[in-house]
C-alpha cells in the first residue's frame, strides 16, 4: 500500500504562481512513475505532468513551458511547480504514483485560478 498526500494548493490570480507537493509513505520502494492529474468541473481528469524514477518527464501541451515536474526520490515527494497561472488552469489536481499493477492517487488540492 502506498499513500499519497497533496498540499500547496489555493486561490491565485492569472499570472501567479503555485508550488504543489505530493508525500508519499508506505511500500514506496516499488514506486516507478509519478504524476499530476487534474479535472475540472465537468470534465475528464486528465494528465497533466508525469516524471519516471529516472527523471524522464512529460508534460501535457496545455502546461508546456509553464509547469515543471520534479521528483526527489530520497524524500518519495514530487513536486509541481505552476507558473504563468490561467484561469482555465483551475481544477482540483490529483497526484498519482504506479507501483507495479497498481496504481494509487491522493485526495486532492484544489487549484483556483482567478482573472
Amino acid at each position: 500500500q502506498v499513500q499519497l498526500v497533496e498540499s500547496g494548493g489555493g486561490l491565485v490570480q492569472a499570472g501567479g504562481s503555485l508550488r504543489l507537493s505530493c508525500a508519499a509513505s508506505g511500500d514506496t520502494i516499488c514506486i516507478s512513475a509519478m504524476g499530476w492529474y487534474r479535472q475540472a468541473p465537468g470534465k475528464e481528469r486528465e494528465l497533466v505532468a508525469a516524471i519516471t524514477s529516472g527523471g524522464s518527464t512529460y508534460y501535457a501541451d496545455s502546461v508546456k513551458g509553464r509547469f515543471t515536474i520534479s521528483r526527489d526520490n530520497a524524500k518519495n515527494t514530487v513536486y509541481l511547480q505552476m507558473n504563468s497561472l490561467k484561469p482555465e488552469d483551475t481544477a482540483v489536481y490529483y497526484c498519482n504514483a504506479d507501483c507495479g499493477s497498481w496504481g494509487y492517487w491522493g485526495q486532492g488540492t484544489q487549484v483556483t485560478v482567478s482573472s
